[in-house]
């Protein structure tokens, strides 16, 4: 089983806000590969199904952000994955523009609360992450005000331009081979 983890907060308020990058990209993922994301454990919407041949878990945390470790933690435990091998998490990443994405074996959490949360409650910050681009806050903006804050139509238009680089990184990494999504899309475009 290969788990893959979008990050965001739950409720309809937050839909469509920079924060919540990764359930977008795990909804995009069910639509294509016929997945429903509806069963309610491991204090998560989960979904089962199969990515190219492969056995996979989509994931959207219902923690809020700064506790997705807690909903992580439980899935790796029900499912006896190792994170290191057999776990993807989809992010917001407010260091990338919009419209660029960042694949990576492994990393510290970058300042970003959900990632500081899987590490601490996975005990390894050695997991696969697609970042997505939302670019910086402007000067003078809270951290949270902006990344709680609706998508531009522009960038928006840029994070569909992304969707199809995103779902064929994330394909490739659950078939094994992270080494060519990498070379594939981390020097993709910089805007």
């Amino acid at each position: 089983m290969f788990v893959i983890v979008g990050l965001g907060n739950p409720g309809k308020k937050y839909d469509n806000t920079r924060h919540n990058a990764g359930f977008i990209f795990i909804d995009a993922l069910a639509d294509k590969y016929g997945i429903s994301i509806s069963e309610k454990k491991h204090k998560a919407l989960c979904g089962s199904g199969v990515i190219e041949g492969n056995k996979v878990l989509l994931v959207k945390p219902q923690t809020f952000m700064n506790l997705s470790g807690e909903s992580v933690r439980s899935v790796m435990d029900f499912y006896k994955i190792d994170p290191e091998e057999d776990m993807l998490v989809i992010y917001d990443d407010i260091s990338l523009a919009p419209g660029n994405i960042r694949i990576r074996k492994k990393g510290s959490a970058g300042g970003h609360n959900g990632i500081k949360s899987i590490i601490a409650h996975a005990g390894t910050q050695n997991f696969m992450r697609i970042k997505v681009g939302v670019g910086e806050k402007p000067s003078g903006w809270d951290l949270a005000d902006y990344v709680l804050g609706h998508f531009s139509e522009e960038d928006n238009a840029k994070l569909k331009e992304i969707m199809p680089d995103v779902m064929q990184a994330a394909t490739l990494m659950v078939q094994g081979d992270v080494d060519k999504a990498m070379n594939d899309f981390n020097a993709k475009k910089q805007v």
